[in-house]
């Protein structure tokens, strides 16, 4: 990678050493397209592992990098999305999938979100109000932890058995609500489902007297890479269409924006 062009002619002193070492760490795990472990984070930026521990426990800590599946080894986080969500002007995930969520937002009434898993916690990356009086408080940047929502069950859903288990090693299960799946085997369960009906209705799950309807976006390779949802009070849906039509406008707005990302 070509270095970056000094800025004046006191670069040396105003350089900070710690945060340019923290960038380039970054830049290593986009280099090498793979979650790196510690020992080779030291030998990519030619630094010692107590300075990558350090690195590595201060980025994790903001956000910027996580765990991967064996616990081993970093990978980028959805910190880094966030850093960059104003330069890239909503392009990639949220530029494609703005215009359908406004469209569907539009056709159900209803707030429609769209939302990305980090570790154990889903964050939002867009919102979009519906045109009815009934709006969402949840806006773009927040977080919920996955195990409690529509979105997080359906992002969950691509983990195997192994792999939940270690996310969730250790970690007391929240509940938000009577319906928050609260132990491991609730989750799995409640992932299995999700994973095979292709969407998630829940009724007070996050908040009591609300319904989100949740359904995935695949990528090129089949993979669930983003979720989207239409959330709202139940005085805002009509009961007796909530299995039909709520439903399956969110599901068809999920494929429409899925073929966008490569999903055949």
């Amino acid at each position: 990678m070509t270095p970056p062009r000094k800025l004046n002619k006191n670069h040396d002193r105003y350089i900070v050493p710690g945060l340019e070492k923290g960038i380039d760490l970054l830049e290593a795990l986009v280099r090498a397209q793979r979650p790196l472990t510690n020992a080779e984070l030291a030998q990519s930026l030619g630094i010692a592992r107590s300075s990558v521990f350090r690195l590595v426990y201060t980025l994790q800590y903001k956000g910027m990098i996580e765990p991967d599946s064996s616990g081993h080894a970093y990978q980028l986080g959805a910190g880094v999305l966030r850093l960059g969500y104003q330069y890239l002007s909503r392009q990639d995930i949220a530029q494609v999938a703005r215009g359908e969520l406004e469209v569907l937002a539009d056709r159900t009434g209803l707030s429609a979100h769209l939302a990305i898993r980090s570790g154990d916690e889903i964050v939002y990356l867009l919102h979009v109000p519906g045109p009815s009086g009934f709006v969402s408080n949840i806006s773009a940047g927040a977080r919920l932890p996955a195990h409690a929502t529509p979105m997080g069950q359906l992002l969950l859903s691509q983990l195997s058995e192994e792999e939940l288990a270690s996310l969730y090693a250790g970690v007391e299960l929240q509940a938000l609500t009577a319906q928050t799946p609260t132990t491991l085997q609730a989750l799995r369960a409640a992932t299995v489902r999700a994973a095979a009906d292709g969407y998630v209705i829940s009724r007070g799950a996050v908040e009591l007297g609300g319904i989100s309807i949740a359904a995935p976006l695949l990528d090129a390779a089949g993979e669930v890479v983003a979720c989207i949802d239409v959330s709202g009070p139940e005085v805002a849906y009509d009961p007796a269409q909530i299995e039909q039509r709520y439903r399956n406008e969110v599901v068809r707005s999920a494929a429409l924006i899925s073929r966008r990302l490569g999903h055949i």
